[in-house]
């Protein structure tokens, strides 16, 4: 064992001695092993250097090559702006010479349109001057001639064109809702007529005077007053409103009306129509003239299915009510036992023909929710005192009465009414015209006519009375455009008789009168055929010539002597 132990230590020191080279040997690779890693770190440090250098170097080259380029486009931007500028400012240069010219030729063109504005402006005047002095001569020859003077109206389109209550269809109730009928100047109406399948024709109608729809009722009524001096001068005056129902006729005579019943709004003063307004120009006109030399009594009549209706009359409480009356052809046209209330100014007028307005007939139709079913006529009739010895029918007569009147001062007592019978109202007249025999009196009128509306059975879809109503309504219409017709081919024969309404207004058709017929129409393609049926029955009555208008030159003998 200590042999083998001897042997086992040798060989163990043997191990250890080998052990130790081969740690050398270790450690000597290690360190050439590090040696390499350097020497390469090393090596690939100046590879990287190298190639760096040469990018740098490739770089350098191109960064060279494109600042020269960069440079030489520089250059012909540079050139090609100072071309540029260059050809600029001589455009601007141009410019600027052109607009100064422009200037120059602005101006001379402004001092000949203002040149030309002032010649315009004289022109306009000329021809305003003209046109005035046409109308004055045309409205003499109207006189002369004892014309029937004829406005047109055409009212706007309302909410109720467009209303349902026809079984048509969506593109006929748009078509129906057209606008057809226009004021082309102020004194032509243009109608576009059309039928499915035919060529749209243009129809025109001359009258004294065309009011659009845009014209208010202080226009209409500016034309209209011109009339009423001739109250003043001896003339009776007559003003009808004709036309299809709902095509504004109450409205333009009396002016906006309340929802419960049919008398008129007088709260807006610039809605009044024509009665109302007529009423305060006849009392300003009288308010000119010397104290006493006139008064004014009113009556208020409705002729409803050819009757006669007096809307003044009372019953013995004081109670308003309509009364029927009749119609005897007088020399004066009057209605007997006729209800005549004295008035002394405006506002007891409009309390008094409210009160006949709300008697007066209506009825509703697919038309007009409140169409009036009886013709109005109110009568403004006027005493004047005049001259017995002065008093002719020249002109000369009439200016010498006018002087005399202002000499001679009539005061009259306080007129007392009483309404429970006509002859009482009508002693209200002065008490005191014996105190000088010279002086007599001369009653003129003033009729104010609402007609009832034309209306077509199939539109207006009427049964029962209102249909009755309305076959009387055309039946009078019919009369009154029968009477007109006599009276244009000169018959020996006029029918006055046939409807109550031409027998109550003989004397304003017949020539006793000034007569003015305000047409109403409706613009709406839905009422081309009662519209086209308006204007005409407005040609033919402006056609018609009755002669010169005579004044009223008989005494009236006083009930007081």
């Amino acid at each position: 064992k200590e042999e083998r132990i001897v042997v086992l230590e040798t060989e163990n020191a043997a191990l250890h001695l080998k052990l130790a080279e081969y740690q050398g040997l270790a450690g000597r690779s290690t360190n050439e092993v590090l040696q390499l890693y350097s020497a390469h770190g090393q090596q690939q440090k100046l590879q990287r250097s190298s190639v760096l250098t040469q990018l740098h170097g490739t770089v350098k080259k191109r960064l060279k090559q494109d600042l020269k380029s960069l440079h030489s486009f520089a250059l012909e931007l540079s050139k090609d702006f100072q071309r540029q500028s260059k050809t600029y400012l001589y455009h601007i240069l141009t410019a600027v010479q052109g607009i100064q010219l422009q200037n120059e030729a602005m101006q001379m063109f402004q001092i000949k349109a203002f040149d030309l504005e002032q010649s315009l402006q004289e022109v306009t005047e000329r021809y305003e001057k003209e046109k005035q002095k046409r109308r004055a001569l045309h409205n003499s020859l109207v006189e002369l001639r004892g014309n029937i003077r004829v406005h047109c109206r055409i009212r706007p389109l309302l909410p109720f064109d467009t209303a349902a209550g026809h079984s048509i269809l969506q593109d006929r109730q748009r078509n129906f809702s057209e606008k057809v009928a226009y004021a082309a100047d102020d004194e032509t109406v243009l109608v576009k007529c059309s039928r499915p399948g035919h060529a749209s024709i243009n129809k025109t109608f001359h009258f004294e005077r065309v009011y659009s729809a845009s014209e208010s009722q202080d226009t209409v009524f500016a034309d209209v007053s011109p009339l009423l001096t001739s109250l003043l001068d001896g003339y009776n005056v007559c003003i009808m409103a004709y036309g299809q129902t709902g095509s504004g006729k109450t409205y333009t005579m009396l002016g906006p009306q309340l929802e419960d019943n049919l008398a008129f709004s007088i709260e807006d003063e610039s809605e009044l129509g024509i009665i109302p307004r007529a009423t305060q120009e006849v009392f300003r006109l009288i308010s000119e003239k010397p104290p006493g030399s006139y008064w004014v009594e009113v009556s208020v009549v409705e002729v409803y299915n050819n009757e006669i209706f007096d809307l003044l009359a009372k019953d013995s409480c004081g109670k308003v009510f309509g009364i029927k009356r009749d119609v005897v052809t007088t020399r004066e046209g009057d209605v007997p036992l006729l209800t005549h209330e004295t008035i002394e100014n405006a506002s007891e007028f409009l309390h008094l023909v409210n009160k006949g307005l709300q008697l007066r007939v209506r009825h509703p139709t697919l038309v007009h929710a409140h169409s009036s079913r009886s013709h109005l006529v109110v009568t403004l009739t006027i005493t004047t005192i005049v001259s017995g010895d002065n008093f002719g029918n020249s002109w000369e007569d009439e200016q010498s009465s006018q002087r005399l009147n202002k000499e001679v001062s009539c005061t009259f007592p306080q007129k007392m009414r009483d309404s429970k019978s006509t002859s009482s109202s009508r002693a209200s007249s002065p008490a005191q015209l014996e105190a000088s025999e010279k002086l007599k009196q001369v009653k003129t009128r003033l009729q104010l006519v609402d007609l009832a509306g034309s209306e077509c059975v199939g539109m207006s879809g009427v049964t029962g009375d209102a249909l009755r109503e309305t076959s009387f309504i055309n039946r009078s219409l019919s009369a009154l455009a029968d009477v007109l017709g006599a009276i244009a081919e000169q018959r020996s024969h006029v029918p006055y008789r046939n409807s109550k309404l031409t027998h109550l207004l003989q004397d304003s058709l017949g020539g006793e009168a000034k007569l003015l017929v305000m047409l109403c129409i409706s613009p709406g393609q839905k009422y081309l055929t009662e519209s086209m049926q308006s204007l005409g029955f407005g040609s033919r009555a402006r056609q018609v010539q009755r002669g010169q208008v005579k004044k009223k030159n008989f005494p009236v003998q006083s009930k007081a002597k």
